[in-house]
């Protein structure tokens, strides 16, 4: 069996291409196919899948695909290719093979070859290796990890051509190369290498013009894509070409055809050299006379990633540099948090730049959030000595000394490079007044009040570079052969570079440990930052160095936020946690996102962004917070934040549902906000309880580990508005097994009768009656043993849904009458309405369309007193059911078109289905086929992912009946089927006979015919 990756995805067996299936398929195989013989985990493939927004059924869709690729392989005859590990997949690579290795064993022979003086047993590996491309790899895959290693894949293969060029070059083949290297440089018009190798075959092929005319045009593609001029090696490349160098003279001509293949080509193994590196713009040489200072740091040999930052700021310098009206000098702000490489990139970068600033480049380390913070006199003496001044000759003031400075760097190019900055007043003295000069700042702080300065953000390391890091420093051998455990170094790092890097010299200087060994030492948490200590390298010392300037409201607000185990918070937290007004608390938070200890979430600049802190940051607060903060502030403090997320979900619920709701709630402590704080917070309700999703369910363990049982059960309670309108099963399923263990564990019975409630009413969002009833009749009995009336009523109109599905219409209908009874008498409109309208449907199923709409009209005036848009469109939803049943089918067309407007308008995407199958029945029953197809295939799809079966079925049964109606009987039967099937599964006994009923005339039609 092979695999083809190298071009779309292929499998292949006995020279048969398989069909794959989707793009789901596709995209496990080829996760599996990268690295087979290696587990993938399954929230890898999960990932792979689906991004970082992953579906509440991700799992369970990666293992359909998983078994649907197992019955592809085995039914030719590989069944054991696709191995089940623990929490994970493996490609077993026996019998298989991926041209993917059948390019790299190439690659490296030519490589080897080339290596030992062997080029044209090179040139033919790497043609032989290029000529396995098919395309870009893994073609029309929407996966943004497949692509990461698709674009890898690119750059490395685009590599492997240069060298195989270069060796055809150095063996005489200068004319044959030409249209390869036509074709190649008009794909990647920007490649320098790929410029001087065409222009040298054309020289050596006495085409000395055309080679001139190449040289120009990649110029003036630089400048215009750029800003930039060639390299200075290209420049000299062309020079030597002018003046017909002897050193560009062919080798003698070996005549051997060179294939060229059709399409540009990359390579996949690294290590390749490039005789050329930074492009560098041609500048005048330094005046005689005039001192060169070059006091940048050696650059870091194993620097790795930051392209996108540094192309952004190597094209800022040039376009200020090409504009002759500049007039202000050119800065560069580089900010990220501690330990995010800003030094390392700024040395970079810098030693990158400095071609183009002959006159000199200055560098100063200013210590900005340390205690022995450098001041401008000092950096200022020291440039200035640097720059050729005497000592005696230095001012004494630090306006002279400023004054003195720039009058030396007037008139010159030079780079000053101020690193570890800690405020503007630290660098205004040192900005040159040349624009000339271009200065680079390296910072924790934004900078905001440096006018004209360009911020330069940088964040934690992508997966692959980390990965690279990590091989550069600890050896890629030992990173290879422990992939997994190397991922699982890398995300306790945090993606941290100088975690990574102190990882990494830890494990080079102990080259007995595995990898295994440092992820085992540093899966503890209260001793992970003294793990990630090396010399003179700590994360600890980096982060309390921020910490130790900012001021002490700011450091406890700090050291609160460690105490909720939320990933991601709302400015709302703090005001809760520390007790104070919110602008007040946002204003302590605003140091914190200077100081680089919170970033911010999402748009920066949204009414609703929310903050987080980087998982080591995260470490240390809780090591702050434990030293610093007795107990009884840290409960305090956490309690609070349960009270305001209650407080605000209450209030979400209470939007949604219209001021009728009377939920059922506990007595826990609100923490409260004024109400125009909270209307702003709040916005659209489902857009909130989206947005804070992730904290309440993590709210919800948190009170349950602490003992907080109230707050556990009443936040799941109340989320449950998130958790059915959005569709989060899997959510609320977890939720109501934490809150009634912590709920059972503190005694408390009025909350386990509540999440019982809960887990009946799952059961029946989710079609599993048995289990809903069982949930719901001991909530009944538990309301009832506590006298609780409301909480019995609510249960009870459950109860009587699915009465109504098993057609006990009479037993339903009373106890809806029962709860509606109770429910009038304690207030709770929202639930009353509901009440009716369920009343209206046993009258529906009954046959009395006049009578369920008389208590419809009743329960729409009822949802509107209570402000309810959702329960009024379900009541809506009905009258149209009413309308229809009655032969009113443009009336219902009309009510169901109204519906649709409002359901989409709430966000309600089951009630959007419920009205589409409406509005299909509808058409099909005015006979209008084909509006009835697309309203039905509508509902079909928004319902796919619902995990109602009772919707599913339903829409099964009119696609059935559609298809009858059309005369497509074989298919009619196919939906007919599923329908009974799935009304069978819900003991829905009424539908499955009404479904019986008409695949009994279905069939006895296609016998018929």
């Amino acid at each position: 069996m092979e695999f083809h990756v190298l071009g779309p995805l292929e499998a292949v067996v006995d020279g048969q291409r398989l069909d794959i299936g989707g793009n789901r398929q596709q995209i496990v195989l080829a996760s599996l196919v990268l690295e087979a013989g290696t587990v993938i985990s399954i929230d890898r493939l999960m990932k792979a899948v689906y991004g970082e927004g992953l579906p509440s059924s991700a799992r369970v869709q990666v293992q359909i695909c998983v078994s649907a690729l197992r019955r592809l392989l085995g039914s030719h005859g590989h069944s054991k290719a696709i191995a089940t590990r623990n929490q994970g997949y493996v490609l077993v690579p026996a019998g298989i093979d991926i041209d993917l290795h059948r390019y790299e064993r190439l690659v490296q022979e030519a490589r080897t070859a080339g290596n030992a003086g062997r080029r044209e047993e090179s040139t033919a590996r790497y043609r032989e290796a290029l000529g396995l491309w098919r395309g870009p790899a893994l073609d029309g895959l929407d996966s943004e990890p497949l692509r990461m290693v698709a674009d890898r894949f690119a750059e490395r293969r685009l590599t492997v051509n240069e060298d195989c060029i270069e060796y055809d070059l150095e063996l005489g083949r200068h004319r044959e190369v030409i249209p390869e290297l036509v074709g190649l440089v008009g794909a990647h018009p920007l490649r320098e290498r790929l410029r001087g190798q065409l222009m040298l075959a054309l020289y050596r092929s006495g085409r000395q013009a055309e080679a001139l005319d190449a040289y120009r045009a990649a110029r003036r593609t630089l400048i215009d894509e750029l800003g930039l001029e060639p390299s200075e090696w290209l420049q000299q490349l062309e020079r030597s070409i002018l003046t017909s160098d002897a050193d560009l003279s062919a080798p003698e001509t070996v005549t051997v055809a060179v294939p060229g293949p059709d399409v540009p080509s990359l390579g996949i193994v690294t290590g390749e050299p490039e005789p050329i590196r930074a492009p560098t713009d041609p500048a005048p040489p330094a005046r005689p006379g005039q001192p060169v200072p070059s006091m940048l740091p050696t650059d870091i040999a194993d620097f790795t990633g930051r392209s996108r930052q540094i192309d952004a700021i190597q094209l800022q310098l040039a376009m200020a540099a090409a504009n002759t009206d500049q007039l202000a000098v050119p800065i560069i702000v580089v900010a990220g948090k501690p330990g995010i490489g800003k030094t390392a990139l700024g040395v970079h970068v810098s030693h990158r730049l400095a071609p183009r600033y002959p006159d000199g480049q200055l560098f100063a380390d200013l210590h900005g959030r340390s205690s022995d913070r450098v001041s401008p006199m000092q950096i200022l003496e020291r440039f200035l000595r640097t720059l050729g001044v005497a000592g005696t000759s230095i001012p004494d003031g630090l306006e002279e000394r400023a004054e003195m400075y720039r009058g030396l760097l007037s008139d010159r190019r030079m780079l000053v490079v101020l690193d570890n900055v800690g405020s503007e007043a630290q660098v205004l003295p040192l900005l040159p007044g040349d624009p000339r000069t271009a200065v680079l700042i390296t910072t924790r702080s934004r900078l905001g009040a440096l006018p004209g300065a360009v911020h330069v953000d940088i964040d934690v390391l992508e997966p692959p570079q980390c990965l690279d890091l990590l091989a550069r420093i600890a050896g890629d051998d030992r990173v290879r052969a422990e992939r997994e455990a190397s991922e699982e170094l890398i995300d306790l790092c945090g993606r941290l570079p100088l975690a990574l890097r102190i990882a990494g010299a830890r494990l080079s200087a102990r080259p007995h440990w595995t990898v295994e060994d440092l992820v085992d030492r540093l899966e503890n948490e209260s001793r992970r930052l003294d793990e990630l200590n090396h010399g003179a390298m700590g994360v600890r010392v980096s982060i309390s160095i921020t910490y130790d300037n900012i001021s002490e409201p700011a450091r406890r607000l700090f050291r609160l936020l460690a105490v909720v185990d939320c990933p991601d918070f709302s400015a709302w937290v703090c005001a809760a946690l520390l007790d104070e007004a919110l602008p007040d608390a946002h204003d302590l938070l605003d140091e914190l996102v200077d100081a680089q200890l919170v970033e911010t979430v999402g748009t920066e600049h949204s009414r609703h962004r929310q903050y987080r802190m980087h998982d080591l940051i995260r470490v240390f607060a809780r090591e702050r917070l434990a030293a610093d903060e007795p107990l009884a502030e840290r409960t305090a403090a956490l309690r609070r934040a349960f009270g305001g997320m209650l407080f605000l979900a209450e209030e979400a619920h209470r939007k949604y549902y219209g001021e009728g709701n009377l939920a059922l709630h506990s007595r826990a402590a609100r923490w409260r906000l004024p109400q125009r704080a909270t209307d702003r917070i709040i916005g659209d309700p489902l857009d909130w309880f989206e947005r804070e999703r992730q904290c309440i369910v993590a709210a919800i363990h948190q009170a349950a580990k602490v003992g907080a049982a109230d707050y556990s059960w009443d936040l799941t309670i109340t989320s449950v508005t998130l958790f059915e309108s959005r569709n989060y099963l899997d959510d609320w399923r977890e939720t109501n097994e934490v809150a009634l263990a912590a709920a059972q564990q503190a005694g408390d019975r009025f909350g386990q009768a509540v999440i019982r409630y809960s887990m009946g009413s799952l059961g029946v969002i989710e079609s599993r009656l048995t289990d809903a009833r069982r949930y719901l009749d001991d909530a009944v009995a538990r309301f009832e043993a506590l006298d609780e009336e409301h909480g019995a009523a609510v249960a009870n109109r459950h109860l009587a849904y699915l009465e109504r599905m098993e057609g006990e219409f009479a037993e339903a209908y009373r106890r809806y009458e029962q709860a509606l009874t109770v429910l009038r008498r304690v207030g709770d409109l929202t639930a009353a309405a509901h009440v009716l309208q369920n009343m209206a449907q046993v009258e529906l199923d009954r046959g009395e369309p006049a009578k369920a709409t008389a208590l419809l009209v009743e329960s729409l005036d009822v949802s509107r007193r209570a402000g309810s848009r959702r329960i009024e469109a379900q009541a809506m939803y009905r009258l149209g059911q009413a309308h229809l049943q009655a032969g009113d089918v443009h009336e219902a067309v009309v009510v169901f078109n109204d519906v649709l407007a409002v359901t989409r308008e709430v966000g309600d995407v089951i009630g959007e289905s419920y009205v589409l199958l409406g509005l299909g029945t509808a058409h099909l029953a005015g006979g209008d086929h084909a509006a009835a197809r697309a309203a039905l295939s509508a509902s079909r799809e928004r319902a796919a992912t619902s995990g109602k079966l009772i919707l599913e079925a339903r829409i099964e049964f009119r696609l059935g009946e559609l298809e009858l109606a059309s005369g497509s009987r074989e298919t009619a039967i196919v939906h007919l089927e599923r329908a009974r099937g799935m009304f069978h599964e819900l003991r829905a006994l009424v539908l499955e006979e009404s479904v019986s009923t008409v695949l009994a005339r279905a069939v006895g039609r296609c016998s018929i015919s």
